[in-house]
């Protein structure tokens, strides 16, 4: 006589926990459209079954406010091991509040937190609770920001190379006199060995972006040029593409807020490479659905940042190209978390020893730094 399956007993979500941390840069910084002397990180923890579930997103900390006041009760009592439900549940609690932007941002932290939270639940480690395809995940090294001196920027591509990270990427377009030459230093620097990314941060118009594309390409082997126009320009990302040099990947998406921003890219056939920030886009939950709309247009995908998730996220995408290793996010990471990844070879992997994301909150070394 076959005996009936037992039913798991439901572990419900206690409640959430919110905190909010400004850390200044370690120097003046600077992109083609905006600079910046601080980042705010958005901490969440998600109680259930003895177990605290840690997520974190980069935003302001209005963010931070609309976690407590809409999503804190629309997760109350949800299955701790259901995610995707309580995900859901808070989409529908923002409905008129909206969903884009700060939306976005609030429900990916507290995505993550839940996601964490059922892994540590089940002993696992987070990137082994999902649909697993890579055991390690391939990095490039990101800053090069505009502020920079020449003494500077050598410094940090040069502690890229050395902690053997094949690929570097530096900020472009808001002063492009002076791109030819910080270019040179960066590929003086690297040399040929090394591959030379840039980012525009939407700062050229049409035209000036094809011009710039063909430079970067012919004059320093630039094989990646994220954002050269807004990425709000589908058309403009399109004819850049579609006319700019072999050998060089258009790359956009790290402002896309859920999968209809995805999709409309994708539609336009606006980018070589797509990418997506798991601390943006809905969390894993939003992410681990674009995938399978990536994977359906046979293009690669590129994680935007947060390396300390996007390492276990990126394990789950089939469609995955690099990562984003961030220098404000590597040193903001290291300075309030514990168990922090380091890259060996150009890459990062989860620790399996260690139960959800593998890291805790430094509460004495965070405090410094909350916002109150």
């Amino acid at each position: 006589m076959a005996v009936a399956p037992q039913r798991r007993a439901e572990v419900e979500v206690e409640g959430l926990s919110v905190s909010a941390y400004e850390v200044p840069t370690d120097g003046p910084e600077s992109d083609g459209t905006l600079e910046w002397d601080a980042t705010t990180i958005i901490v969440v923890e998600a109680e259930a079954g003895g177990e605290t579930g840690l997520g974190y997103t980069y935003g302001d900390v209005s963010s931070a406010k609309l976690i407590s006041s809409k999503l804190t009760d629309a997760v109350q009592g949800a299955d701790a091991l259901s995610p995707p439900g309580a995900w859901s549940a808070m989409q529908r609690s923002i409905r008129n509040a909206g969903q884009p932007g700060v939306g976005a941002i609030a429900i990916s932290a507290v995505d993550i937190s839940l996601w964490d939270l059922k892994a540590k639940l089940l002993g696992v480690c987070l990137a082994d609770l999902l649909p697993r395809f890579h055991e390690r995940v391939p990095v490039y090294g990101s800053g090069g920001f505009t502020s920079y001196s020449d003494d500077r920027l050598r410094e940090q591509l040069s502690d890229w190379v050395d902690q053997g990270i094949p690929r570097v990427k530096v900020k472009v377009g808001r002063d492009p006199r002076q791109d030819p030459h910080r270019l040179g230093v960066a590929r003086e620097v690297i040399g040929f060995g090394t591959e030379l990314m840039t980012d525009g941060n939407g700062a050229y118009a049409r035209k000036e972006a094809l011009h710039w594309a063909w430079r970067f390409r012919e004059e320093w082997d630039v094989t990646y040029f994220e954002e050269p126009l807004s990425s709000d320009d589908l058309e403009g990302l399109r004819m850049v593409r579609d006319r700019g040099p072999g050998g060089m990947a258009i790359a956009a998406g790290e402002y896309g807020w859920g999968l209809p921003d995805f999709h409309a890219m994708l539609e336009a056939r606006a980018v070589d490479i797509l990418q997506a920030d798991v601390t943006r886009c809905g969390g894993l939950t939003n992410l681990l659905r674009l995938d399978g709309m990536i994977k359906a247009r046979s293009m690669p995908f590129s994680a935007h940042c947060a390396p300390a998730v996007s390492a276990h996220a990126c394990c789950a995408m089939e469609t995955l190209e690099h990562l984003e290793y961030f220098h404000d996010h590597v040193r903001i990471e290291r300075m309030l978390f514990d168990g922090i990844l380091d890259p060996r070879d150009g890459y990062l992997e989860p620790n399996r020893s260690r139960p959800g994301l593998g890291i805790e909150l430094k509460r004495a070394d965070a405090v410094e730094f909350e916002v109150r």
